[in-house]
């Protein structure tokens, strides 16, 4: 699963959606101050989520195992980076307050992980998991959606629904509390194209590559405003529990 971004790495800091600063609150809410804190960004590809704590004052680690994903990642004074993966994170025990898996957590051992996550927090700190849900109600996100599955290209472990009860079950966090915000991604034709090319499963040669992308500027031609642009709307789902 490592390599799988290998190749899309230019695309992924280019056009994946951020996340609201709505979000990034909540996963940080009644922490304390944000400069006192150490952060675990778990999976966190090229910094998208890192960056955005960092940007708070929170110093981050960011573990993730892919060489491409880490050297993409633009720097950040509060975001050092680790190559280690979920399930063996390389971190010391009981050593950060926050560990967050942001569009990461269903490429993990789940239970692996979260007995390394276990370790690696404090007691009594937080576990977040964020994801961005494309709208399956919005015209053009459901159509981006269909283009990409009609060329083959949704699998399993980006389509599956996360169970939030396999966190309270481990035995060693709380039952975690959702919350979701809504979020927005408006994109040019290139960068639809592009958002959609980000994503390890979608192909981006070949027959259906090509067919994917007459598929997309059908939706863009369709879709766009007057400034040639479309708007991706997504549901950013937080969920956080406690390390007991």
């Amino acid at each position: 699963m490592v390599g799988r971004f290998s190749d899309r790495a230019v695309d992924y800091v280019r056009y994946r959606p951020t996340y609201p600063a709505e979000a990034v609150q909540a996963i940080l809410d009644g922490l304390g101050p944000p400069p006192r804190l150490v952060a675990a960004d778990v999976g966190a590809g090229t910094g998208i989520s890192a960056r955005l704590l960092g940007e708070r004052g929170v110093r981050v680690i960011a573990v993730e195992p892919g060489e491409a994903m880490r050297r993409a990642a633009a720097p950040h004074p509060n975001v050092a980076w680790l190559a280690g993966r979920a399930e063996a994170t390389g971190l010391c025990s009981q050593t950060v307050d926050l560990v967050l898996c942001a569009q990461s957590f269903h490429w993990f051992r789940t239970a692996d992980a979260l007995s390394e996550f276990g370790r690696i927090l404090k007691e009594r700190r937080r576990l977040a998991i964020s994801w961005n849900r494309r709208s399956t109600s919005d015209p053009l996100t459901a159509g981006y959606r269909q283009a990409i599955v009609d060329v083959g290209g949704e699998i399993a472990a980006e389509s599956r629904t996360f169970n939030p009860n396999v966190i309270g079950k481990s035995g060693l966090f709380s039952s975690p509390e959702r919350r979701s915000f809504p979020n927005f991604q408006r994109l040019d034709l290139a960068g639809l194209i592009g958002r959609a090319r980000s994503a390890s499963y979608v192909p981006k040669s070949g027959a259906a590559g090509e067919r994917l992308v007459r598929l997309l500027r059908a939706l863009h031609e369709r879709y766009a405003d007057g400034s040639g642009f479309v708007t991706l709307v997504y549901e950013t789902e937080v969920f956080c529990s406690t390390r007991l």
